[in-house]
């Protein structure tokens, strides 16, 4: 028990990254939906490159998207609209009618008779028949259209052509008023001009109703293949009649858990898939990536990031396949180029692929795509930082859709008209989706402590607040930080690193010096100096502490920890050799405890914070100098970073003694460009 409580105290951290993995492989476990999967892969118009293929089982006959799209759009031509016939509003218009009779009709008793007998027949007749309403269901009607009217609870079925509109009314009344004798014909069609009223009204909610049966009733399948029965034999052609039999032989297949021991075979087989998955993930960064490995945020970062992808892709298999290319894959790659490198994004997005692939239908088709959409993120975004990139990366995601999609379409249906169309929707709104990237990149920047090239760009804007404080109460320190910056930048482009975040951090690294701006030298703009009226060892103290201020400020102003690291390191554990010096002098003979004079550390540990060290000593001990030359500069470098190596300043730092001579190098030519020295050519 001693000896396991001993080992997980000292491996503990690994530990974690197991329970990470582990952690990992549980839910994606848990979620994968439990299909089984078509063992072949086949192409309409190819040959079938498989043995000859027998039915397992039983299974209906599917019918394609395009037969149930023209047998919905067949039922819905056929599918009569209903229209009500209004009872109460012909009474009423009757109604009316007689009262204008009455009231209008001349006095000559025959004349009179006769035309309110003929006005009342000729409404009855129009109206009994009925006049259809005018909607728009009925805008792009045929001269054979039906529709069915309801009278008396009964549905009867009518032509068009059988039914009165206004128009036709009035043609009929006109035809009705021409062949009779001894009435009143202008007063008659006055008089229904007056009460003809469209009583045949549209019965919206039981037309919906019915076109809504209708199209449940539709068969999805439309006949059986029996086991045993030859589906197709080896080497032929993948005809349309084919690929209905194999479609549906796959979907039944995946679609089909059978018993206990086949789903316990299933799981087995899927969680061997998903274990490959995973273990590949942790032996290429464990190997490949050891600085990965020996952080547990961006391991944790990794693992969150395909487990939003993945998660999310087996929710909407399980419910909805057809609408996995909704879902936004891209963003995966765009998240993980801002983190991390290419390599590490194919090989991130590539496996994610693979885990979403199990269950997908048509898993070549949504692997290639998937997969060429992960390069041409990372052709577009590696080493692009600015957010203009990530739209124009957008745009070039739905591209890539369409182009390979395009291809793959040419190749099953062979022509344009068969092309799914709603498949260009839904990769424009998926492309539209990795614009989340921009809000989730700064979610994640929060939560897991990591820095990206916006942020870095952002924050080594000079005009940000801290920095803008900086150049106000300590000009001098600003301008210093400013040359540290260009002089790390430089060195960094040589050596290799990451320049942007070693030109962010050398120009916070001072901050601190805000506290007590005029106690360093740079800022002392007349001959007084503080520090003539303190002791040595109070100087000292101000002198040093001027780093844990700075840490203060940074923490206060959010910035992010890996620039706060500049801070912490710029002087390590070196010596504040002149007032150290000078206590020696002012108290001969008293031992002077050096710790006193000493910074706090921690020793740089990159090589980013390496050549800020180097170059902010340099810098600084350059304003000193008086008459540079060639000669001064070098020997000045050479003796600074010389003493850091022999004071064992960068054993904790990745950076190699030719590193280290190539930074010397660049040092020198920055100082002489900066004091306008001349290279001395030899006679």
């Amino acid at each position: 028990m001693k000896k396991l409580i001993h080992h997980l105290r000292h491996h503990y951290y690994n530990w974690f990254k197991l329970l990470s993995f582990a952690a990992a492989i549980f839910l994606v476990m848990w979620f994968l939906p439990r299909v089984g999967k078509f063992q072949y892969e086949f192409q309409a118009g190819k040959p079938w490159l498989h043995p000859t293929l027998f039915a397992p089982f039983d299974f209906a006959i599917h019918k394609s998207d395009r037969q149930i799209r023209e047998e919905r759009e067949r039922v819905s031509v056929q599918n009569y609209p209903y229209f009500d016939f209004d009872k109460a509003a012909t009474a009423k218009g009757r109604e009316s009618l007689m009262l204008l009779l009455d009231e209008k009709l001349p006095d000559q008793l025959l004349n009179r008779i006769k035309t309110r007998q003929l006005t009342l027949k000729i409404f009855d007749v129009v109206q009994n028949r009925g006049i259809i309403q005018h909607h728009k269901v009925l805008e792009k009607a045929d001269k054979d259209q039906k529709v069915q009217v309801v009278k008396d609870r009964m549905a009867t079925v009518y032509a068009l052509t059988d039914l009165f509109t206004i128009s036709s009314a009035f043609d009929f009344a006109a035809r009705m008023v021409d062949t009779a004798r001894f009435v009143d014909k202008p007063m008659i069609l006055q008089l229904l001009g007056e009460v003809f009223v469209q009583n045949l009204v549209y019965n919206e909610s039981m037309s919906k109703q019915e076109l809504s049966a209708s199209l449940q009733k539709i068969s999805p399948t439309y006949g059986m293949v029996q086991q045993g029965e030859l589906i197709i034999s080896e080497g032929d052609l993948v005809t349309e009649d084919k690929f209905l039999l194999l479609s549906s032989l796959s979907y039944e297949t995946e679609k089909r858990t059978g018993d206990f021991k086949r789903i316990n075979t299933l799981i087995a087989g899927q969680f061997i898939l998903v274990l490959a998955v995973f273990i590949t993930l942790y032996l290429f960064i464990r190997l490949l990536r050891n600085d990965l490995f020996n952080e547990l945020k961006k391991i944790n970062l990794i693992l969150v990031l395909m487990l939003l992808n993945i998660l999310p892709g087996y929710l909407i298999l399980s419910r909805e396949p057809s609408l996995v290319y909704l879902l936004p894959f891209g963003l995966l790659p765009i998240v993980l180029i801002t983190f991390f490198d290419s390599r590490t994004t194919v090989l991130v997005h590539l496996l994610t692929i693979f885990l979403v692939s199990i269950v997908v239908p048509n898993a070549f088709q949504f692997a290639f795509l998937q997969l060429i959409v992960g390069y041409v993120v990372v052709f577009s975004l590696d080493k692009h930082s600015r957010r203009f990139y990530f739209f124009r990366t957008s745009g070039f995601i739905f591209l890539t859709y369409i182009v390979i999609y395009l291809g793959f379409s040419l190749i099953q249906v062979s022509e344009f008209s068969l092309i799914d169309q709603r498949m260009i929707w839904m990769f424009a709104l998926s492309a539209a989706l990795t614009l989340m990237a921009l809000p989730m990149i700064y979610f994640f920047e929060r939560i897991f402590g990591l820095v990206t090239e916006l942020t870095l760009l952002e924050l080594s804007n000079t005009n940000s607040p801290l920095l803008r404080e900086l150049a106000a109460k300590a000009p001098g320190t600003f301008q210093h930080s400013m040359q540290v910056a260009n002089f790390a930048e430089e060195a960094l482009y040589a050596i290799g690193g990451n320049v942007m975040l070693a030109r962010t951090g050398a120009l916070y690294h001072d901050i601190g010096k805000l506290s007590n701006p005029y106690y360093f030298i740079e800022n002392q703009m007349g001959s007084y100096n503080p520090h003539d009226d303190i002791q040595p060892a109070e100087s000292a103290s101000i002198i040093i502490n001027h780093v844990i201020s700075g840490i203060e400020m940074a923490r206060k102003a959010r910035l992010p920890e890996m620039v706060i690291d500049f801070i912490r390191t710029h002087h390590g554990t070196s010596r504040v050799n002149y007032f150290y010096v000078l206590q020696q002098r002012k108290n001969p003979g008293l031992h002077v405890d050096e710790r006193d004079f000493s910074y706090h550390g921690p020793l740089p540990f990159s090589r980013e914070t390496a050549v800020v060290m180097m170059a902010d000593s340099v810098e600084a001990a350059s304003r000193s100098m008086k008459a540079p030359t060639e000669q001064k500069i070098s020997d000045l470098v050479e003796n600074i970073v010389g003493k850091q190596i022999e004071n064992n300043q960068f054993i904790n730092a990745n950076i190699t003694f030719k590193e280290i001579q190539i930074v010397r190098r660049i040092l020198k030519k920055k100082l002489m460009n900066s004091y306008h020295i001349r290279i001395a050519y030899p006679e």
